[in-house]
């Protein structure tokens, strides 16, 4: 009797616990939406986490980004004339809006991979040349029994189409842009997938198409890179240093120390080729064995002899050399090649001048389009170059160093800058040449001699450093620079 009246009180109990939340199920339902809401608004008002709608996978544009801050340095753009300022400033806008279009910077989007998608799809590495039909890989659908089966995908560059479709096989929109596949078959449809193709209809040398696919209420969305395959440019290295590497060297006023470091070389280095980029006012003759003179224009500049230097160069490197250093018993270039082999990705070795292993990483803020960024120089490394004791990973080295000639070619020196440059071929190679600094990697350093003539050059006035930052304002696209 004890057992019935026990069970029937369980009984009454849960009928009673059921008739509370069916009539209370909106009270339940409001208390759910408000956990969600507080929970939402927790999530959205922390700075640390961007937040992305949840039915949207992309592709996410890179808004414009925020200005940037310049400390304790003056806005570039105070250099330029007021009365010439607005011109400037729409000429340079219009020429970074081409800029982005020519570097791709429109197909530079984050696109989200949706979460347990039936979808099977290439994600990353499906390249096609330009107009060239090519199979699609990797395309499939795995899901659960079905009647029908459909998927489409759709794309804006391009033209989609099925090879060899057969009677019978459903397929709707071959050779457009959007392309639909049904059938009762999963194995049918599937096979029908891996037969797709895209073909684009733009001839363009680098760009990208997005190819959506779906099915049902998923979708998903891959990259198709175009691209025109470009030809390998090799340097044959020999079989010694004298075939590897070319000694670069810009020569102004000083033939006294210019010919103490060629015997420095000779002593080390008979054979090696060296160049001679030569500005001088009245040039000398430089003679020597495997030494090519170039005699320039006069004061051209700093840069434009770079530039002439290593358009000369038919080795796989060059060594750089001011005309005042003289190659020590220690120096080896062997130890800058050596590393340079073992690395292949490495474009720049820089070594130190005496004492002097000047480096340095370069701080950059895109910025707005509007106000352009910000760059500040900072004496720093980025990490340590694996597998070699005393190489940094840098942003910029002293002013000897090895250089990858391709590499180097692709960026240049600006022939704007002619007295006072340095940083500003690095700051023009940032994100293109891979640079380390490296310890006893010695030359050494001639006594001072400089001749007023040659300190007048070397010293510019003031009205140079403010025509340099109105430069690098518009070129760069800087809103300040700080050195």
């Amino acid at each position: 009797m004890h057992g019935i009246r026990k069970t029937l009180f369980i009984i009454i109990l849960l009928m009673g616990l059921l008739t509370f939340f069916y009539t209370d199920r909106e009270f339940w339902s409001k208390t759910s939406a408000q956990i969600l809401s507080v929970s939402s608004l927790h999530i959205l008002k922390d700075p640390e986490i961007t937040v992305f709608p949840k039915t949207n996978i992309g592709p996410f544009h890179n808004e414009n980004p925020t200005p940037c801050i310049c400390q304790k340095t003056a806005p570039a753009n105070q250099f330029v004339p007021e009365d010439e300022l607005d011109d400037l400033q729409k000429r340079r806008a219009e020429e970074f809006r081409r800029h982005q279009i020519r570097t791709g910077k429109e197909n530079n989007v984050l696109i989200l991979a949706p979460a347990n998608t039936p979808l099977q799809y290439p994600i990353r590495g499906f390249r096609v040349t330009p107009m060239k039909k090519t199979l699609i890989p990797g395309l499939a659908l795995q899901t659960q029994n079905r009647a029908v089966y459909k998927v489409s995908l759709r794309v804006q560059k391009g033209l989609l189409s099925v090879l060899d479709v057969q009677e019978g096989e459903q397929v709707d929109g071959q050779n457009e842009e959007h392309l639909s596949i049904s059938s009762s078959s999963l194995q049918q449809l599937n096979e029908l997938l891996s037969r797709v193709t895209y073909t684009s209809t733009v001839y363009h040398i680098k760009t990208q198409d997005l190819a959506y696919f779906s099915f049902g209420n998923h979708e998903v969305i891959f990259p198709i890179e175009i691209r025109r395959l470009s030809v390998p440019v090799l340097f044959d290295p020999g079989k010694d240093v004298n075939s590897q590497v070319t000694v670069l060297i810009k020569a102004f006023l000083r033939y006294k120390e210019l010919k103490v470091l060629i015997d420095s070389i000779r002593r080390l280095y008979p054979k090696i080729k060296i160049i001679v980029a030569d500005d001088s006012l009245n040039p000398e003759k430089v003679v020597g064995d495997n030494v090519e003179q170039y005699i320039m224009p006069p004061a051209q500049g700093w840069f434009a002899g770079r530039n002439l230097a290593v358009s000369q160069v038919t080795t796989k490197y060059f060594l750089w050399v001011d005309d005042d250093f003289v190659f020590l018993n220690e120096t080896r270039i062997e130890s800058f090649v050596n590393i340079m082999e073992a690395v292949p990705e490495l474009d720049v070795v820089g070594g130190q001048v005496e004492g002097n292993r000047f480096f340095f990483k370069l701080q950059y803020e895109e910025g707005s389009s509007e106000e352009g960024g910000c760059i500040t120089r900072v004496t720093r490394t980025h990490a340590p170059l694996p597998g070699f004791d005393g190489c940094f990973f840098a942003d910029g080295v002293v002013n000897y160093f090895m250089g990858r000639t391709e590499a180097v070619r692709r960026v240049g020196f600006d022939p704007f800058l002619k007295r006072v440059a340095h940083t500003e071929f690095f700051i023009d190679g940032l994100g293109d040449l891979l640079v380390v600094t490296c310890k006893g990697l010695r030359i050494g350093h001639q006594k001072r001699g400089h001749t007023d003539k040659y300190g007048s050059f070397r010293h510019p006035p003031k009205s140079d450093s403010e025509a340099k930052m109105t430069h690098h304002f518009f070129k760069n696209h800087l809103k300040c620079i700080k050195y």
